[in-house]
């Protein structure tokens, strides 16, 4: 097989069920070629090549047989590998189970082949742990993958994999999507399980899924993954039929507002404002009713309210982590500001939290009033394209305030720096995290790059349960504006 790395999973699939290629040759293929690029990279966390030959050898017969994945070392257990979740602190824990959704990856047919790169427990939209280091753009080197599926992002936009597994608390499918030029979607809340470890990742935001360069592959991979599970703390209304069935299907003749606006910060680039007016274009050539126009809501309350639920659900996740690994959390085993989101989690009030939650329940009640109006909402993914690696490392006098705070962890200093993350830390990646709250479906396009070819992408949200309406609308821009050809610097052989 000769031509790897110009399959997606749908192709590399159809091909095993025709007799054209044998799992075990895909294992090897992706094996070489995660090899190949990953020095440039750094996106590996963990090889799994021995599993990957076993696995490869005895596959069932499912939709993605023989199909090779990378799987990000976060948002859900595999049976005997190491999970890190990026932190220092969990080194040497290794589950004794799967987790639903790698159960029903392993079902499906899809080898594992290595497990990826990501930020401390997931926090950050730049892929730049301390355990492993930056992972590498295979665009350029030189910028962010996004995080916090950046590892998965990078090799998958590489084509060392066709398909590469994450989750999304506030864009950590989305960033990468757009700073790596794939398709990343964020199913409507509930949508995939977290059973059986979890009921809701930081409070309903987490939708775990993944990466993939055709949408094609993403409507498939949701529907591998897809479905409640037993316990599960709510559930969405059943798909009517596979998604992979809504690619190509006429979406109709949408409402479409679209806004070149930061929704949690102030400003937008140029090239990101320039992708979103293009895109605004197409759907109108495309016979959509299109206007400009964004949701009412009140930013502050809710970044507020993003930054209050994910500081109490660390807090919570790293207590959980203690009684895992048997040892007591400290400040020396975790990174500054994952340290710092513990402090506050732990000082937060139940009344506060509860805010939090209100808050992001009445912005679902606010779009979904938006949504009786609209069909289809278009944004910016991220408000600037790729960042350098490096650009939002700490600044000294932030390290030496975060240094302060541990050893004096007083509440109404930590308030106050919380105060100071919300005004200004959702600056790069400020359109994504609305809609963990309110819970709809969401994906990223690579639809724009910039002069000096760093991917741009779009980010189009629907009304909540309408993920099939997503895909049949993705699908349409995709065919009209297609990407498929474009290919990084940085790409296995």
């Amino acid at each position: 097989m000769n031509d790897y790395t110009a399959c997606d999973a749908t192709e590399l699939a159809a091909r095993v069920r025709r007799g054209e290629v044998r799992p075990e040759e895909l294992a090897e293929k992706a094996i070489a070629a995660v090899e190949a690029v990953n020095p440039a990279l750094n996106a590996v966390m963990r090889p799994m090549y021995d599993a990957a030959r076993a696995a490869a050898r005895d596959l069932p017969e499912g939709p993605f047989r023989g199909v090779p994945m990378v799987v990000k070392d976060f948002d859900g257990f595999v049976e005997g590998e190491p999970w890190t979740a990026g932190s220092r602190f969990l080194e040497g824990f290794v589950p004794d189970h799967d987790s639903e959704a790698m159960a029903r990856l392993r079902r499906a047919g899809a080898v594992f082949v290595a497990k990826t790169n990501l930020p401390e427990l997931g926090i950050l939209g730049t892929t730049e742990g301390r355990l492993k280091g930056p992972a590498h753009n295979p665009w350029n080197t030189g910028h962010s993958t996004g995080g916090s599926s950046g590892g998965s992002a990078a090799l998958v936009a590489a084509r060392a994999v066709p398909l590469g597994h994450g989750g999304d608390g506030g864009g950590s499918l989305r960033i990468p999507a757009s700073a790596c030029g794939l398709v990343g979607f964020k199913t409507t809340r509930g949508r995939i399980t977290l059973a059986p470890d979890f009921g809701e990742g930081w409070g309903g935001y987490v939708s775990p899924g993944g990466l993939t360069r055709s949408v094609r592959d993403a409507a498939a991979l949701i529907d591998v993954m897809a479905g409640p599970a037993a316990g599960d703390p709510y559930a969405v209304p059943p798909l009517e039929r596979p998604l992979a069935k809504e690619v190509g299907a006429p979406p109709g003749k949408l409402r479409v507002a679209f806004t070149a606006g930061s929704l949690f910060g102030k400003e937008t680039h140029a090239e990101c404002r320039a992708a979103v007016e293009s895109a605004a274009r197409l759907l109108a050539d495309l016979g959509h009713e299109v206007e400009e126009a964004r949701p009412e809501f009140d930013r502050g309350r809710l970044v507020r309210a993003y930054l209050t639920q994910t500081a109490a659900s660390i807090a919570a996740q790293i207590e959980d982590m203690g009684h895992w690994t048997g040892r007591k959390p400290s400040a020396s085993y975790f990174e500054p500001s994952t340290w710092f989101l513990r402090q506050v989690g732990r000082r937060l009030s139940a009344a506060e939290l509860q805010q939090a939650r209100d808050a992001a329940q009445a912005a679902g009640r606010a779009l979904a009033a938006f949504f009786a109006r609209y069909d289809l909402f278009v944004t910016p993914t991220l408000a600037y394209p790729p960042v350098r690696l490096g650009e939002l490392a700490l600044k000294p006098f932030e390290a030496a305030a975060l240094a302060v705070l541990r050893a004096f962890p007083a509440g109404a200093a930590l308030r106050a720096v919380l105060a100071q993350l919300a005004d200004t830390s959702l600056e790069r990646t400020p359109n994504t995290q609305l809609f963990n709250q309110t819970g709809q479906p969401a994906v990223s396009l690579p639809l724009h790059q910039t002069p000096e070819g760093l991917p741009v992408g779009v980010q189009l949200v629907a009304r909540y349960a309408e993920d099939a309406l997503l895909i049949r609308v993705a699908s349409q821009i995709e065919e009209a504006r297609p990407w498929k050809d474009r290919v990084p610097g940085v790409v296995a052989p």
